[in-house]
């Protein structure tokens, strides 16, 4: 009799603990990053009315006869699956499709969190902006090179970082020279080229057409005064043959422009060889245009903006137009992400059955790849919820029956003796 409310007493005070588990729950379900928990159950203590017996030549075994004496927690177990997507496009907003957490610091000790609202502090820091733990990942060096086998640091977005400027070395020319043209037919276009200082400097590149041939000589000079190389730059001759393609080699240059500039430093920035590559040309019957194609060197740049791609890859995005990598995300996982202690502040840490961080990167193998300008939701499933909830009301409803029916037969035991 006492055994069966004893049983009852263990089973409501851990359906309640089931019920707080469901709230909490329902409670985190617009939460980002939220990992929902489960209840588990397990029976005690039994106590053995009648032990079991072996069977003999002539009987067979006998079965133990057992009383279970209650109810208790197995365990909370955290669910680490992945929660939807949400858009917010906001460029510091992550979400982690895959597997692995953002790694959070506090200066003292490593967080894991899957809520990656993060955002830029005045220091320049990539921060969680509720709780100013520090986004960690790996910084690039001056050219943009990025060694992840190196331990993580803080990220910073340095917006006071100016892109140095690279002298202009190489420099294509495209388009066509018109077969049908009359001899003598001028076809000009300017090109920029930079010194090593970034200064950029007018060329003219001018084209005439040759005598009965489809060929056209060329001729590169400028009126800027701060180059003092001697008119004409360079000069030479492109041939097209009678497929309309040019008769050079695209590896090699068809001339080659030595040029000094002086910009108020005489000889700061030394000789400048700008090589020429005309292989991308035509001679087709075709109107004349000829421009720039491609080429290398810039002037300096600030930082304008910046945006984070599919690997983490931080991209500053400098007013010169030139892009180079910043920093890259790092990201952890876990042989049993589930044994991660909850900390509060959609934050996590490690635990003696979690294993050791495996830091890597995104998009790396084993490693999810990162959603600029989304969040990830959280894995609460209300319809679940509910019905985890309808669960712990029944239990503890149908264990309280079982205290009330008990004091019944304890009433009924007591009217023996009137």
């Amino acid at each position: 009799m006492i055994r069966s409310m004893f049983a009852a007493v263990t089973a409501l005070r851990n359906h309640q603990t089931f019920m707080d588990t469901v709230a909490n729950n329902i409670a985190n379900v617009n939460t980002t990053g939220f990992k929902a928990g489960r209840i588990d159950f397990e029976d005690v203590l039994n106590q053995t009315l009648r032990g079991a017996v072996a069977p003999t030549a002539t009987h067979g075994g006998v079965n133990a006869a057992q009383v279970g004496l209650g109810v208790a927690i197995a365990g909370i177990d955290n669910f680490q699956t992945q929660g939807d997507l949400q858009p917010t496009g906001k460029v510091t907003d992550l979400a982690i499709q895959g597997d692995g957490f953002f790694n959070l610091s506090d200066g003292n000790q490593i967080l894991y969190t899957r809520d990656g609202s993060f955002d830029v502090g005045s220091d320049g820091k990539l921060v969680s902006p509720s709780t100013g733990l520090k986004v960690e990942g790996w910084t690039a060096d001056n050219t943009g090179a990025i060694d992840t086998g190196q331990p993580i640091g803080d990220i910073t977005i340095p917006f006071n970082q100016m892109s140095p400027p690279t002298q202009s070395t190489n420099i294509s020319i495209a388009g066509n020279l018109d077969s049908r043209a009359a001899d003598g037919t001028a076809v000009e276009t300017v090109m920029t080229v930079f010194d090593s200082l970034g200064s950029p400097h007018n060329i003219s590149l001018r084209f005439v057409k040759v005598p009965n041939a489809n060929a056209w000589d060329w001729e590169a000079s400028t009126t800027d005064a701060s180059i003092v190389t001697t008119n004409p730059l360079a000069s030479g001759t492109v041939t097209f043959d009678t497929a309309g393609q040019p008769q050079s080699d695209p590896t090699q240059p068809d001339g080659v422009m030595d040029l000094s500039f002086n910009n108020g430093a005489a000889d700061a920035t030394g000789t400048t060889a700008i090589n020429l590559f005309m292989s991308s040309m035509t001679g087709f019957a075709q109107q004349s245009t000829v421009n720039v194609e491609k080429q290398d060197g810039h002037d300096a740049g600030s930082l304008t903006s910046f945006t984070i791609g599919p690997d983490g890859t931080v991209n500053g995005i400098f007013s010169n137009g030139f892009n180079q990598p910043l920093a890259r995300i790092a990201l952890s996982r876990f042989t049993n992400p589930g044994g991660l202690t909850r900390v509060g502040d959609n934050s996590f840490q490690l635990s003696v059955n979690s294993g050791l961080p495996i830091n890597g990167a995104p998009g790396d193998q084993g490693f999810g790849t990162v959603n600029s300008g989304n969040l990830e939701m959280s894995n609460a499933n209300l319809a679940q919820q509910f019905t985890d909830m309808i669960r712990a009301e029944r239990g503890f409803q149908a264990n309280s029956r079982v205290i009330t029916t008990s004091d019944e037969l304890l009433q009924e035991l007591l009217r023996l003796k009137q």
